[in-house]
């Protein structure tokens, strides 16, 4: 857990100056030159398109090994464990969704409706780490057990929701790959190149199906071979592997490529005005939150699972707070949601950015004042 945060608060110190820097250039003579760089084509795809589509799969990928091991040692292991976290994620995704279709429904921005259901591992671990060692550890195996369910329901949404038309005949021959690699699993194939090979062949399968492609990283992730011998399995020595370059690299540059907004003098009256911003900012910063703590409370109240101690209410509403740091998986169902309305993205990422920062500055406040002083045991 100290090697994921010190990784964890690194990235997100990226991720804010890779964001930065992305809204100074995007705001300067240099934009051209900006949005010209995402369009340079190379092997049938744009470079905007390698990050988003290729980059991204990796990402997934590393969100899959982290939930297989969650399922198996982790606090998913068991059904009391798995509970708490998969109620507080299920409860995290609906009321946001909830909030945001109430503003939007039977217009043209009901596709959003996935935008505010999701949450950024990465920052949120990164704003519970500026803590330090007051924060529990059941505090921050809450907050990273919820938020990789979270990944894997938005994952699910992608796959589901956002594919207009599919390829039967790729995606066909993609189920018959994991079907294969799922077979070296079976006979204790434990050579990672197989398996690298097989997961390129797949994601290339996924792409031209129509089904995005990062859903192939989720897929991989439960072929890859897991036992309980901890450093001696393959999914864990590559999930390790991972974590470094995704949190300091890909997440950073996928930052970089899709938060060059352009900020026009009106940008702020039609963030606070137009009813997908508000479906998003009021998703993220109460619909998160609300959604987490009512769901943590009705599950307790009825039996199904307990708060494991130290964990307390206090812990549960910072927890619901950060879950409203949405940032990269927002943005990228953003630009599944509108594709091809440029200004529309614009105006969604202005408001996953805001709902973003308002979410962490009060999750931030939050734990502050309600934890402890001395270091958490």
């Amino acid at each position: 857990m100290r090697r994921l945060l010190a990784s964890e608060q690194a990235g997100s110190a990226l991720l804010i100056a890779a964001t930065c820097l992305a809204l100074i250039i995007a705001n300067s003579g240099f934009a051209g030159h900006y949005h010209a760089l995402w369009q340079i084509h190379g092997l049938g795809l744009s470079l905007g398109e390698w990050v988003n589509d290729g980059l991204m799969a990796i990402f997934f990928l590393l969100i899959g090994l982290e939930l297989k091991r969650e399922l198996y040692v982790g606090e998913l292991s068991t059904r009391n464990h798995a509970l708490l976290p998969t109620i507080a994620a299920l409860g995290g995704m609906l009321l946001p969704a909830l909030i945001f279709w109430q503003f939007n429904q039977g217009t043209a921005f009901q596709a959003g409706v996935g935008i505010p259901m999701a949450t950024d591992i990465v920052f949120a671990l990164g704003v519970l780490s500026v803590l330090g060692s007051r924060v529990p550890v059941s505090l921050k195996v809450f907050l990273m057990a919820f938020a990789v369910i979270d990944d894997l329901g938005a994952a699910i949404l992608i796959a589901v929701f956002y594919t207009d038309a599919v390829s039967w005949l790729h995606l066909a021959a993609a189920v018959v790959v994991l079907a294969s690699l799922f077979a070296l699993n079976w006979l204790q194939v434990v050579s990672v190149v197989p398996y690298a090979v097989g997961g390129g062949l797949l994601w290339w399968l996924t792409l031209r199906s129509g089904v995005h492609p990062t859903v192939a990283g989720v897929a991989l992730a439960f072929a890859i071979p897991f036992t309980r011998q901890g450093q001696a399995s393959l999914s864990h020595r590559l999930e390790h592997f991972l974590q470094p370059p995704v949190a300091l690299l890909i997440l950073p540059v996928f930052a970089f490529a899709n938060t060059g907004l352009a900020i026009a003098p009106g940008t702020l009256q039609a963030l606070f005005s137009h009813s997908n911003s508000l479906g998003i900012i009021g998703g993220l910063l109460l619909g998160k939150p609300l959604g987490i703590t009512l769901a943590v409370s009705c599950a307790v109240k009825a039996g199904l699972c307990t708060l494991p101690p130290p964990l307390r209410w206090a812990h549960i509403i910072g927890a619901g707070m950060l879950g409203g740091v949405g940032f990269t998986m927002s943005i990228f169902i953003a630009n599944l949601a509108f594709a091809g309305q440029a200004e529309l993205i614009q105006l969604s990422k202005m408001a996953i950015l805001s709902g973003s920062l308002l979410s962490g500055l009060a999750g931030w406040a939050w734990l502050r004042a309600t934890l402890p002083t001395r270091p958490a045991t």
